[in-house]
């Protein structure tokens, strides 16, 4: 395991050389999301949505069905979609160039003979202009060694997340990709009330759950059209007074006024000496910021970063 270089653990990724792979692959997320989501009862946050980064790809986990469970899990190895029960039954879907469309009905086909019986809306979320799963001829791209460079990130990129999770006692989310915005992201809570979110969009009753609580999140995203490279980001809600301007580290890391977010570009975190550790600092210096200017109770909320195998210390009465 610690034979790979850096190339193969922190890979390049440049959007341009994959952006069709990245769209095409965004939306074949959605189709899975859709099913856990249509299948799992609701949890706050939407953390029953997501997908987790798993040794081979990523995964739904378990997801309940009738007396078991099913997972679907993107397997960036061998590229196919694996579908397994809990009776033993299992199916893949090839991970090739192919639309949405087909993807789609592949997967629907799959799920009816292992015995999931599922009516999805087919409408992608929060992607401007979308078109509906079956009606896609457009995205059909596929490239191999792209879509294992992405898993590779994700897998570091879980690793230095889960790290730093475990340096705080509050409410904390699980590390988890959100194939909404497609991002891997963690989120951590102050436990006090945010102000409700405007009621407009189709998303507004979703939005408005997932913020009803001060929270500090950071990410990482492949890039978009408000980015059009990959890069982590962190952001508060509601942003206080002094979030902005507060001097984050390391200093390849700007506030973008008009996304609200610090951004640290992927390629400053993978060109350095230790990414592992630049990228721990950027998590730590955006948390720092949200919660000093948040107020937040952080003597309460914070504790020593996890050892693996050590039980927390308590501190002495």
């Amino acid at each position: 395991m610690g034979s790979l270089s850096r190339d193969q653990t922190w890979p390049a990724l440049p959007l341009e050389s994959w952006v069709d792979t990245c769209r095409t692959l965004h939306l074949w997320t959605q189709v899975v999301g859709k099913i856990r989501t249509a299948l799992t009862p609701w949890l706050n946050h939407s953390w029953h949505v997501v997908l987790y980064v798993s040794d081979r790809g990523l995964s739904t986990s378990a997801i309940p069905y009738e007396t078991g469970v099913i997972t679907i899990e993107f397997d960036f190895i061998d590229h196919v979609l694996a579908i397994r029960t809990s009776e033993g039954a299992s199916r893949h879907v090839p991970l090739r160039p192919q639309s949405v469309a087909k993807f789609y009905m592949a997967v629907m086909s799959a799920l009816a003979e292992v015995g999931v019986t599922i009516h999805l809306n087919d409408m992608p979320c929060e992607i401007a202009n979308a078109v509906r799963f079956t009606e896609d001829e457009l995205h059909a791209a596929y490239d191999r060694d792209y879509a294992h460079r992405f898993w590779r990130i994700l897998l570091q990129v879980d690793r230095v997340f889960s790290q730093f999770r475990a340096g705080f006692l509050g409410k904390c989310s699980p590390v988890h990709f959100f194939w909404g915005s497609f991002d891997l992201a963690v989120t951590r809570f102050s436990g006090n009330p945010a102000p409700l979110l405007p009621d407009s969009g189709p998303l507004a009753a979703v939005m408005r759950e997932a913020y009803s609580h001060q929270v500090s999140s950071a990410g990482f995203w492949p890039g978009s059209d408000d980015t059009s490279y990959a890069a982590f980001y962190s952001y508060t809600y509601p942003e206080p007074p002094g979030f902005s301007s507060f001097a984050v580290r390391p200093g390849a890391a700007q506030y973008n006024k008009g996304l609200g977010q610090f951004i640290l570009p992927y390629d400053a975190v993978r060109m350095a000496e230790d990414p592992a550790s630049m990228l721990t600092e950027f998590l730590q210096s955006t948390y720092e910021a949200a919660a000093t200017a948040g107020n937040w109770n952080r003597s309460a909320l914070e504790c020593p970063m996890g050892v693996p195998g050590r039980p927390r210390p308590l501190p002495k009465s």
